[in-house]
C-alpha cells in the first residue's frame, strides 16, 4: 500500500481491525470460559432448559495462564551503560509495567497479539506505553522490510455516544471522532487534529505470539487446545445430564395411579418426590401391586473420557500432567516434576525471546520520543527476563556463587541469576560502593557490625 493517503489508511485498516476483532473476541470468550457449547444436540437442550447449566472446564485458560506465569520481565540491559539501565527501568515502572506487561502477554498468548503504544507524556523525561487490546488495534507491515508502516486505533465511548480513533503514521499521528451511531456507515470519521512529529518511525509496536512469514500477526496458543476443551465440557455436561436422570436407582411400579401419590393434605407429591428419597406406600394387596427398580448408571466411562482428553491436552500444550489434576498413587520426584516441566520451560524460554524482542523496540521507541533519538548502543538492548525454569531459591544462589568463584560471571550478573530486580541490584551497589568508602577511610570496624560504645567515664573522687 505505498503512497496510500490518510483516508486510504483509515478504510483499509479499519476493515481489518473488524475481522481481527472478531477473532480476538472468540478467543477472549474462551479464555475467560463463556464460549457457546459445542457438540450438544439442540433437542437435548431444548429437552433439559434452564435444570442443567453447561460444565465448563476452563483449560484454554489453565493454559494460557500457565505459560504467562513464567514471563516476567526484570530490566533492561545495553552496552556497558549502566545509567542507561536504570533510566529504562525508571520508564518502565513510572507506566505501571509490571501490570500492564503481563496484561499483554495474556493477550498475546490467548488472542494471537496485543499491542504497545509510545507517545510524549506530561513530563517531558518521562514517555507514556499503553499496552492495547487486539479488539481496538491493528497494524500494517511494510513486506520488504516488515516493519510497521501504519496502525490504528477505535474505541466508543458509550457515555458521550461517540466513536474515537487514532491514525498512526511514521511521521505523523491523526486523530479521528465520529457520532457513534454513523458507526456502521464508512467514511464518517471527522479528523479532529494533527501531530506532525517527523519520528520516522510509527510509535505503535505488536507483541505477538507465534508469529510466521505470511502470518506476522501471530497465532493463538488456544488453536490446538480448544477442539479438546470444547469435547471435555460436552463430556462433562452429559456427565451431569446422566446423574440427573440415570446416576440414582430408577424405581418403577405397576398397579398405582396419580391418586397414591398425595400426601395426608391429600396434595400431589412432586415429581422429585416421586424420584428420590421416599417411600411408596399403597392400600392395594401387593398381589394387585408390582414395584421394582432399575440399576443406577455407573460415570466412569465419563472420568475416563475426560482424562483421556486431559492427557491430549497437556501433550498439546506442554503441561506437565499434574498441572491437569492427573496425579499417581505414589507422588512424583522433585526431579521428575522438573523433567515434565521442560517443555512448558522451553516454551516459555521461546516466548520470552518473541517477546522480548517488542519490548525492546518499545524501550526504543521512548529513546526516541524522550531524546530524539536513538544512540547506536541501543541496537545491542536486550531484555532480562527472570529464569523460566523453577529451580529453588538454594539452587539458584549455589548455582551463581559457583559461577561467581569460577570467574564466569560478574558480581552482578550473579545476582540477575539469583533473581534480584534491577532496583534491588542497584541498591546493593551502591551499600557495596559505600562499604569500599569506609574501608578507604579506614574504619573496618563498621564492617563488621555496630560499633561498641564507650564505657562512660568514672567520675574523679571528691576529698572530704
Amino acid at each position: 500500500m505505498p503512497g496510500y493517503t490518510p483516508p486510504e489508511w483509515v478504510a483499509a485498516l479499519e476493515d481489518r481491525l473488524k475481522a481481527q476483532a472478531r477473532d480476538a473476541q472468540k478467543w477472549s470468550r474462551y479464555y475467560g470460559g463463556t464460549q457457546p457449547m459445542s457438540y450438544m444436540a439442540p433437542e437435548l437442550v431444548r429437552e433439559i432448559g434452564d435444570r442443567i447449566r453447561p460444565v465448563v472446564l476452563n483449560w484454554p485458560r489453565l493454559v494460557v495462564d500457565s505459560l504467562e506465569e513464567r514471563l516476567d520481565v526484570e530490566g533492561f540491559r545495553y552496552g556497558s551503560d549502566a545509567a542507561a539501565d536504570s533510566r529504562l527501568w525508571e520508564w518502565w515502572q513510572a507506566n505501571d509495567m509490571d501490570e500492564q506487561s503481563q496484561m499483554g502477554h495474556v493477550d498475546s498468548l490467548a488472542s494471537a497479539c496485543s499491542f504497545v503504544i509510545v507517545g510524549a507524556g506530561d513530563d517531558s523525561d518521562t514517555p507514556v506505553i499503553t499496552v492495547e487490546s487486539p479488539e481496538q488495534v491493528t497494524v500494517d507491515f511494510d513486506p520488504r522490510t516488515r516493519v510497521v508502516r501504519a496502525a490504528w486505533k477505535s474505541w466508543t465511548d458509550k457515555p458521550a455516544g461517540m466513536d474515537y480513533a487514532t491514525l498512526y503514521l511514521p511521521d505523523e499521528t491523526i486523530a479521528y471522532a465520529r457520532d457513534a451511531s454513523a458507526a456502521s456507515t464508512p467514511g464518517d470519521w471527522q479528523e479532529q487534529s494533527r501531530d506532525e512529529h517527523r519520528m520516522g518511525r510509527v510509535p505503535v509496536v505488536p507483541l505477538v505470539n507465534r508469529p510466521r512469514i505470511l502470518s506476522p500477526l501471530g497465532v493463538s496458543e488456544l488453536v490446538d487446545v480448544v477442539p479438546l476443551s470444547d469435547a471435555a465440557c460436552k463430556v462433562a455436561t452429559d456427565m451431569m445430564v446422566s446423574a440427573e436422570f440415570h446416576a440414582m436407582p430408577r424405581r418403577w411400579v405397576v398397579g398405582m395411579t396419580e391418586e397414591d401419590f398425595k400426601d395426608a393434605q391429600g396434595n400431589k407429591i412432586s415429581e422429585w418426590s416421586k424420584v428420590a428419597g421416599r417411600i411408596w406406600a399403597s392400600a392395594m394387596l401387593p398381589s394387585e401391586v408390582q414395584v421394582g427398580q432399575f440399576p443406577e448408571a455407573n460415570l466412569s466411562n465419563f472420568h475416563e473420557t475426560i482424562n483421556a482428553l486431559a492427557k491430549l491436552t497437556a501433550s498439546m500444550a506442554g503441561l506437565p500432567p499434574h498441572a491437569l489434576g492427573m496425579a499417581t498413587d505414589n507422588p512424583a520426584s522433585a526431579d521428575a516434576i522438573r523433567s515434565s516441566e521442560a517443555r512448558l520451560v522451553k516454551r516459555a524460554e521461546r516466548r520470552q525471546r518473541s517477546f522480548g524482542g517488542a519490548w525492546e523496540q518499545v524501550m526504543r521507541l521512548c529513546l526516541l520520543v524522550v531524546d530524539g533519538e536513538v544512540p547506536t548502543e541501543a541496537r545491542s538492548l536486550a531484555t532480562v527476563w527472570r529464569d523460566a525454569s523453577t529451580p529453588t531459591v538454594a539452587q539458584k544462589a549455589d548455582a551463581a556463587v559457583k559461577l561467581h568463584a569460577a570467574g564466569i560471571a560478574t558480581n552482578r550478573q550473579a545476582r540477575e541469576d539469583v533473581g534480584y530486580s534491577a532496583s534491588q541490584i542497584a541498591r546493593m551497589e551502591t551499600e557495596d560502593d559505600s562499604a569500599v568508602s569506609r574501608i578507604l577511610a579506614g574504619d573496618l570496624a563498621s564492617l563488621t557490625g555496630p560499633k561498641p560504645t564507650p564505657a562512660p567515664t568514672a567520675p574523679d573522687a571528691v576529698a572530704v
